[in-house]
């Protein structure tokens, strides 16, 4: 997981400069790679020393985070991601970067992993509503209307790969 982090210096007078930075060994080792960006812009040699910086990429984040997030909170987030995967990933996304909403979703209100909302649907109409519907009555039961009307007020997914996640809303 890392960040490239890029002199706004340099970038505003035309000259790219910037470094990739691994973004899972800790905000102090961020904040002096940031400084040794700054202080080898091709810009520093200004009366003035280069000061401002932005993210312009991410490799292994969404890229809801933007250009200039909290150090500390960028490295909670790659912890996050790091022991989650993808699906930690998918959630930072899904609530734009908002570490506090991604963690209370995969603590309390995960459902599992399925392979679309009806197969949800399904899963929940047989093991949560009811003990076990009679075969005879699966030919009545709209799981695909049902998986809608759970996903306007009730649940929420996230697409990790070929499945999805399902979540209870809080």
């Amino acid at each position: 997981m890392r960040i490239y982090v890029a002199c706004l210096a340099a970038y505003n007078n035309g000259k790219l400069h910037g470094e990739w930075i691994d973004a899972t060994l800790g905000a102090d080792h961020i904040k002096e790679e940031i400084k040794k960006v700054l202080s080898t812009s091709p810009e520093n040699n200004q009366p003035y020393p280069c000061e401002e910086w932005a993210i312009h990429d991410y490799d292994g984040f969404p890229s809801s985070l933007g250009e200039n997030p909290n150090i500390e909170e960028l490295c909670e987030i790659a912890e996050f991601i790091t022991e989650h995967g993808d699906l930690g990933e998918a959630l930072i996304e899904h609530f734009c970067g908002d570490l506090k909403d991604a963690q209370q979703a995969i603590e309390d209100q995960h459902q599992g992993e399925f392979a679309n909302e009806e197969d949800f649907a399904i899963y929940w109409t047989n093991e949560v509503m009811c003990s076990e519907i009679p075969k005879y009555f699966e030919h009545y039961i709209d799981y695909e209307r049902m998986a809608r009307d759970f996903f306007i007020n009730d649940f929420f997914s996230v697409d990790v790969g070929s499945k999805i996640h399902v979540f209870s809303h809080a």
